[in-house]
């Protein structure tokens, strides 16, 4: 009798299981983001994983402010207002801070250059050129899902702004000279003991580094000879970090032009030191829309030697 009983209560059970609503997955605890310094056309944030971590990376997502606040809030997942980038493995180009990896333990962190991305590896992105300058942003992440649990919700938003131009700033980014050709002060640059034609360098800039350390470095270095040259004086610092990227360059002719190649670890600190410079992190800032000066012989005997 017994028996009977379970056989007949077996099928209402087994209708049961498959009816039953799936239990959720776990969700990972979001992190949470702030911001560090800005630049005039990019800005540095730092992700802090929560308790359970971002083992496979974390997503941020930004907007300027004054869509945001018009939208009261950021818009529906998959809005192509949305700035995003998936940040899931080694970055080679923006390591000053001590980042070695985007996938984060438990209280790990990791720093991110918004609007300095072209070069950078371990994230996917489309939103790799430079940010407004003199415009607030508001910025939030996202842990990813890692396959055992679901990714995190949006951490807070930071809001934080890039700097202005004022006329007293003498230094330009890469992507400004990348887009002005037409007002480069000199027609050619030597990189370590090679000289390049103004196309040539042209080139230079449009080729994305891909993990290729001789890369990032020129984009900086012809950015910061273009600099100097237009009149911008380059503090000790930069002074020494450009005569020891071209030592290390040497007669390495860089890509599309050549095939040489540096490991990212080799030049990381002489990119970075570059870049402060060209981004007005470091220096005397930037320009206006034309060369403050002339330069004197002197300042372009540097850039030929």
């Amino acid at each position: 009798m017994k028996n009977r009983l379970a056989l007949s209560i077996l099928p209402v059970l087994c209708v049961f299981a498959l009816q039953a609503p799936a239990v959720s997955a776990d969700v990972l605890d979001a992190p949470t983001v702030e911001h560090v310094r800005s630049g005039r056309t990019s800005m540095t944030v730092k992700i802090v994983a929560g308790t359970s971590g971002a083992v496979r990376g974390f997503t941020l997502e930004w907007l300027p402010a004054s869509t945001y606040d018009q939208l009261g809030g950021f818009p529906a997942d998959g809005d192509p207002r949305i700035l995003k980038g998936n940040f899931y493995g080694t970055p080679t180009l923006n390591t000053e801070d001590g980042t070695t990896s985007y996938r984060l333990d438990s209280a790990d962190d990791a720093g991110v250059q918004l609007g300095d991305l072209f070069d950078e590896t371990g994230v996917s992105t489309a939103q790799n050129g430079e940010l407004l300058e003199d415009t607030e942003y508001v910025v939030r992440v996202r842990a990813n899902g890692d396959g055992m649990a679901a990714a995190s919700a949006p951490s807070e938003i930071v809001r934080a702004s890039t700097q202005a131009r004022s006329s007293l700033d003498c230094t330009y980014t890469q992507g400004y000279w990348k887009n002005h050709t037409e007002v480069w002060p000199v027609g050619s640059l030597t990189l370590g003991t090679v000289n390049y034609t103004a196309a040539q360098l042209l080139q230079i800039f449009n080729e994305p580094a891909r993990g290729n350390g001789l890369l990032s470095l020129a984009h900086q270095l012809i950015a910061a000879k273009l600099n100097i040259a237009q009149g911008a004086s380059a503090p000790a610092g930069v002074a020494t970090a450009i005569a020891q990227a071209d030592a290390l360059i040497g007669n390495l002719i860089a890509p599309p032009i050549g095939t040489g190649s540096l490991t990212p670890g080799s030049t990381s600190g002489l990119t970075t030191t570059l870049d402060n410079f060209n981004q007005g992190i470091t220096g005397p800032g930037h320009c206006g829309s034309t060369p403050t000066k002339t330069p004197t012989w002197g300042e372009l005997k540097t850039l030929y030697r």
